[in-house]
C-alpha cells in the first residue's frame, strides 16, 4: 500500500515541525474546481488534478524539511463542504457554486442517523497520501461545532443536539481512518472564536469525536482564515478553562499574527500536554526571517517544555502563494533547527 509504515512518530526530533492542514492551492486547480460546477471540466479530470496537486504538496513539505506532513486538504473546496456534502442526512439545496471556494447551502430536516464507520469515505484520501510519502501524516477533520454553523437546522429543537450528532458522525469517520492507518488526527474549529460562549459545548463535542478512537489527537482553534483574512479578533481567554477537559493530546493555536500574549493562558491554566505553536503568519505574504521565527519558538519555551512543543504555521497555507508557502516552511524548519541546537 505504499512506501512503508507511515505515521511512525517515535523517531521525531525535539521540536518537530508540521503543518496545520491546508496547503497553497494552485490557480489551475482552483479554476478546474470551478469549471466542474459550470460543466467545462469533468470530475474524472479533476480527480487526476487533485492527485497531482497532493503529490506536489507532499514533495514541497518534504523538501522544506517538515517532519509531519499533510495532504494539503487539496481535495477540499473549503473547510466545510467536503464533509457536509458527503454526510448522509445532510441535504444540499443547490450543488452548483459560482466559485468552488463558496459555501454550499445545506439543510438538515430529520435527525441524523447512527453511522457505521466511515460515512464520509475519507479513508481513501488517507490511503493515497500514505502511498506517496514515508513521513508521518497528520489528517484533519473540521470540527462538529464549526460544521453546525453552516447548516440550516430544521430537525433539532436544541442546536446543541445537532452539534452532538455531527460529532458522532465524525467519530464514526475517525474509526475508519484509524483502521486505514491514521495515527495523527486533528479537529479544526475555525468558527469557535466567533461564538466564545459555546466553548464548553465545543469541547463536549470534541470528546464525542475522539471517544474510543486510538489515535493521537490534536485540536486546532484559530480566528478563521477566509481569503487570508481572519473572521474574528480577540484572545484565547474564551477557550480556557473549558479546553482543559478536551480529550486531546495537543492544542494547536496561532501566535505569529497575534503575538505571544496568550501564552500566559497556557501557563496560568497549566496546560500540560503538547502545544502546537503558530510561528509563521499565514495571512501575510512576507517571509519571516529565520531569527524572528526562532525568537517566537524561544518565547514559547518559556511556558512549554521542549518535549511538548510542536512547531507549525498559525493556520493552513491555503491562501498563500506556493513560493511564499515553501519559503515560510523553510524558514520555520531552519528556526526549529537553530533552537534545537541551542537546547542540545
Amino acid at each position: 500500500m505504499g512506501p512503508g509504515p507511515a505515521d511512525a512518530t517515535a523517531a521525531l526530533p525535539l521540536l518537530p515541525t508540521t503543518v496545520v492542514g491546508s496547503y497553497s492551492v494552485p490557480e489551475w486547480l482552483e479554476r478546474a474546481r470551478t469549471g466542474v460546477h459550470h460543466g467545462t471540466v469533468s470530475r474524472a479530470h479533476l480527480a487526476d488534478m487533485h492527485d497531482t496537486a497532493i503529490k506536489a504538496a507532499l514533495k514541497d513539505q518534504e523538501l522544506a524539511g517538515i517532519d509531519i506532513v499533510s495532504d494539503g486538504e487539496l481535495r477540499r473546496d473549503n473547510d466545510l463542504d467536503y464533509v457536509l456534502e458527503r454526510l448522509p442526512g445532510v441535504q444540499v439545496q443547490n450543488p452548483v457554486k459560482a466559485a468552488s471556494f463558496d459555501y454550499l447551502d445545506v439543510t438538515v430536516t430529520h435527525p441524523l442517523p447512527e453511522f457505521a464507520p466511515g460515512p464520509l469515505g475519507l479513508a481513501e484520501d488517507l490511503r493515497f497520501t500514505r502511498a506517496h510519502t514515508h513521513h508521518p501524516i497528520t489528517f484533519s477533520l473540521t470540527g462538529p461545532f464549526s460544521l453546525s454553523r453552516r447548516i440550516r437546522d430544521e430537525a433539532y429543537g436544541d442546536p446543541a443536539e445537532l452539534v452532538r450528532a455531527l460529532a458522532r458522525a465524525l467519530n464514526a469517520e475517525a474509526r475508519a481512518l484509524v483502521a486505514a492507518g491514521a495515527r495523527l488526527l486533528q479537529i479544526d474549529e475555525p468558527f469557535l472564536a466567533g461564538y466564545p460562549e459555546a466553548a464548553e459545548l465545543a469541547v463536549e463535542a470534541v470528546n464525542i469525536v475522539t471517544k474510543d478512537v486510538p489515535a493521537t489527537w490534536a485540536l486546532h482553534v484559530c480566528y478563521g482564515n477566509r481569503y487570508a483574512r481572519p473572521l474574528w479578533e480577540g484572545h484565547y481567554d474564551f477557550l480556557f478553562p473549558a479546553v482543559l477537559d478536551a480529550a486531546v493530546d495537543k492544542l494547536v493555536l496561532e501566535f505569529a499574527r497575534k503575538g505571544d500574549a496568550d501564552l500566559q493562558l497556557v501557563e496560568r491554566y497549566g496546560w500540560a500536554r503538547a502545544l502546537g505553536v503558530g510561528v509563521v503568519d499565514v495571512k501575510s505574504e512576507e517571509v519571516e526571517p529565520v531569527e524572528v521565527v526562532a525568537t517566537r519558538i524561544r518565547r514559547a519555551l518559556r511556558v512549554v517544555r521542549p518535549d511538548r512543543l510542536v512547531v507549525n504555521p498559525d493556520c493552513g497555507l491555503r491562501h498563500v502563494p506556493a513560493p511564499v508557502a515553501r519559503a515560510k516552511l523553510r524558514a520555520m524548519v531552519a528556526a526549529a533547527a537553530v533552537v534545537r541546537s541551542e537546547l542540545e
